[in-house]
């Protein structure tokens, strides 16, 4: 058979060769510590099961869903929108569940490119973003996130001949990989970009309820005029707990909105009903386990801040989302380092090269690891940063 050249262009995904090296080693029998995949290890809250358990036994959530979503929850989520962040959603129109934010984020390149267009997408960023624009047909063009500009973007930086041809700029904001958070200045100077050049929006704010040290991280929609030229993606995943049960939402621009819709009703079936009242239950119920949650993070997060300072390596305390991003030891790349960790200590982190060519140098750690494994993998790191074996 003849697959698809637009396949030659999609390199392996990275948390795929990630899983397939933790299971070789597995398989060997040794014990891996990963740092690697946000993937929080804290427990969905009880509340939220068993909303799940209750409408599992309904027949009526047995068959097929709208691909809108249930009303019910389009209205859950545009009365979450409005507590968190003053923002007014019309649930009818500027509302869309999503089977997880991903599957959204793909999607939508196929609303906005065409064959030739070019997609201004963070480099560092969400492999999603560059790899959506190329199976849509287009073309990505790389935004560095430097340390010095705080990982935002330079929008002035953007030659105008490449925003003319551009038709999206990818925001994402408390960031992954870097965990830098961007406020409403920054938000509004994109607006204004966006209306300069005629393009959209996407700001990706899954890790918007994972924030540290009382800090709260503002909606892209909350800049005025973002409604007008974007769309927000939101996750429960990292919120809740629920990256297993696949439910998040894009909220914004109904123009937009409409197209997403359109697409993902020729693509899938929607999202199972038991699911979307799980969802209701969380977004309508006690927050408090956000904070439960918060906490855990926030101390995983200063635990290994200073055990990688004590190590020599360089890392800032991020303010908000699962991460750490943190410089390699000197004479080291962002792979090698990687690799060693791997090879010699059973040890997976993220080379930041992965998530594009700006995050060299890098590497990013996640704080959704039990303690005890926690732990464990500072013990064998201390042990290579002072050139001893490491007793596995």
């Amino acid at each position: 058979m003849r697959l698809s050249r637009r396949l030659e262009k999609l390199p392996p995904y990275l948390f795929v060769e990630i899983s397939r090296k933790i299971a070789e080693k597995r398989a060997q029998g040794i014990r891996v510590v990963s740092f690697a995949i946000g993937d929080p290890d804290l427990p969905t809250p009880p509340h939220i099961l068993d909303a799940l358990v209750e409408a599992s036994r309904d027949p009526a959530n047995h068959r097929y869903p709208e691909t809108e979503g249930l009303p019910e929850l389009r209205q859950a989520i545009a009365r979450w929108y409005r507590r968190r962040f003053g923002v007014e959603l019309d649930p009818d129109t500027e509302v869309l569940p999503l089977i997880g934010s991903k599957e959204g984020i793909g999607h939508v390149a196929f609303c906005l490119i065409d064959p030739g267009d070019i997609a201004l997408v963070p480099d560092p960023g969400y492999p999603v973003y560059p790899m959506g624009t190329v199976l849509a047909g287009g073309e990505p063009y790389y935004l560095p996130l430097r340390e010095e500009n705080g990982f935002l973007p330079d929008l002035d930086e953007v030659p105008a001949e490449v925003a003319r041809r551009a038709k999206v700029l990818w925001l994402n904001y408390p960031n992954n990989p870097t965990g830098a958070v961007a406020d409403l200045d920054f938000f509004r100077r994109a607006v204004e970009f966006a209306r300069r050049y005629d393009l959209a929006i996407c700001h990706d704010g899954p890790y918007t309820e994972v924030a540290f040290d009382g800090y709260r991280p503002p909606s892209f929609l909350q800049a005025e005029g973002a409604k007008e030229v974007g769309i927000e993606f939101h996750s429960l995943s990292k919120s809740y707990n629920m990256t297993g049960w696949r439910i998040g939402m894009a909220v914004g621009n109904a123009e937009l909105i409409r197209a997403l819709r359109d697409v993902k009703s020729n693509l899938d079936s929607g999202i199972p009903q038991a699911i979307q009242l799980m969802a209701i239950a969380a977004l309508d119920g006690p927050q408090d386990c956000i904070d439960e949650h918060n906490r855990v993070y926030q101390r995983r997060r200063d635990r290994l801040v200073e055990a990688l300072r004590s190590l020599g390596l360089r890392v800032n305390p991020s303010p908000a989302s699962l991460y750490l991003w943190a410089r390699v030891p000197e004479g080291e790349t962002s792979v090698s380092y990687t690799t060693k960790l791997l090879e010699e200590a059973a040890v997976v982190v993220t080379p930041g090269v992965g998530y594009g060519p700006s995050g060299e140098g890098y590497i990013r750690l996640s704080l959704t690891l039990p303690d005890d494994d926690l732990e464990e993998g500072l013990r064998r790191l201390e042990a290579i940063a002072h050139g001893r074996p490491v007793r596995l």
